[in-house]
């Protein structure tokens, strides 16, 4: 008995100390030492932390920019949240740049001339004096000139990226304009098309003036577009604006191919989006079996496809400009498809569900204040006003 007193002591003994957790602990580690070695290198594992100093220093922020691209670029073994997150793309399939060639001038050309502009700055003294008294002014209109002929074309095609143009226009495609499009509505240009800005179709009921930089005996293809207006199919446009072997900058000198129609975007679906395309021409083109009898208020005969347009043309034009715009119903619409296109007009709306009230209760305890507000004019009955 006293043997038996004693085991059960040294139990509860061990029990208060904690040694069956303790044990589950041991048998927790164990497991975790039973798992799979990693493939390699875990990352900065070369890296003392200990010894801050000799880690390499960057003099300079694009040497920086530099060996963090290499780096990102380095294969690993481990997948980071990018990879898991974008879909695996098929090398297979890139984007073709169908656009012009870019023809850059010798860097060593830019930087004598960028010497001249500097030298011929440091002497003159009213440009010293204005930029010591904080009084110097540069205009806009030269800044905007110098954005066209460097970085202004490269950010059009980031927003037309953006805005989804080369995917549904060119799908597998995509050009740089280097060719600047004005576009502008209204008779005293007020209303301009940049790039994905809003404007009203009342704003765009009659034709824009177009202007563009291009020598006297070139031609040149103008397009306007809207790939989310189709009524019945998703894949279709509506062209509402063709003219083909424009003389320079001169658009009235063109063959209209397709008059011009102004925006139409039905009632419930939303802004959409509106695009001139100005296509290169390498000689004079025949569009007769594209033409459209004038005037011409068919949806029909107006479906349109830019990117069989292209395929057919593709050895004669080379897309060269961009620019589009938004826009949403408004009440000219209505008169559009009564008076021009001679239709009812489409309305699409979204009928809400009624508002879900859960049963009610004969004594509401714990709820707000008019409780009986909710289930006002319902077929449930209402116990008095809480």
């Amino acid at each position: 008995m006293a043997l038996q007193r004693t085991l059960g002591q040294l139990f509860r003994f061990g029990a208060d100390f904690g040694v069956r957790g303790s044990s589950k602990s041991f048998t927790t580690a164990a497991v975790l030492c039973r798992r799979a070695a990693p493939l390699g290198p875990m990352p900065n594992e070369d890296i003392n932390c200990q010894d801050l100093e000799s880690v390499e220093k960057y003099r300079s922020y694009t040497r920086y920019l530099t060996a963090a691209e290499k780096a990102s670029n380095k294969d690993v073994w481990w997948k980071t949240y990018r990879k898991y997150a974008q879909k695996p793309f098929d090398t297979d399939f890139e984007p073709v740049n169908i656009g012009l060639p870019h023809c850059r001038a010798s860097r060593t050309k830019e930087a004598k001339e960028r010497n001249s502009v500097t030298k011929q700055n440091r002497k003159n003294p009213e440009l010293e004096r204005a930029t010591r008294l904080r009084t110097f002014r540069i205009p806009l209109d030269k800044v905007k000139a110098e954005w066209e002929k460097t970085n202004g074309p490269y950010h059009i095609q980031r927003l037309a990226d953006h805005y989804g143009i080369f995917r549904d226009l060119f799908p597998m495609a995509y050009f740089v304009p280097r060719v600047m499009l004005r576009v502008a509505y209204g008779d005293d240009g007020s209303a301009t098309v940049h790039y994905g800005n809003h404007l009203s179709p009342t704003q765009a009921s009659v034709a824009p003036k177009i202007s563009f930089e291009a020598e006297e005996d070139s031609l040149w293809t103008l397009l306007l577009t809207s790939p989310d207006e189709h009524l019945q199919d998703g894949e279709q446009e509506y062209v509402h604006w063709l003219v083909g072997n424009i003389s320079g900058n001169a658009v009235n000198s063109g063959k209209e191919v397709c008059h011009y129609i102004p925006p139409f975007p039905a009632k419930g679906t939303g802004f959409q989006r509106y695009i001139f395309v100005l296509f290169k021409q390498e000689a004079v083109v025949d569009y007769s079996s594209d033409a459209i009898s004038s005037p011409c208020y068919c949806l029909k005969q107006r479906s349109f496809k830019t990117v069989e347009f292209y395929r057919k043309y593709e050895d004669q034009i080379t897309p060269a400009g961009l620019a589009f715009f938004q826009s949403q119903w408004d009440e000219s619409v209505t008169n559009t498809f009564h008076t021009l296109l001679n239709m009812r007009e489409p309305v699409f709306e979204y009928d809400r569900p009624p508002v879900y009230h859960p049963p009610q209760r004969k004594y509401p305890h714990g709820q707000p204040l008019r409780y009986m507000d909710r289930y006002r004019g319902e077929k449930e009955h209402t116990y008095g006003i809480y």
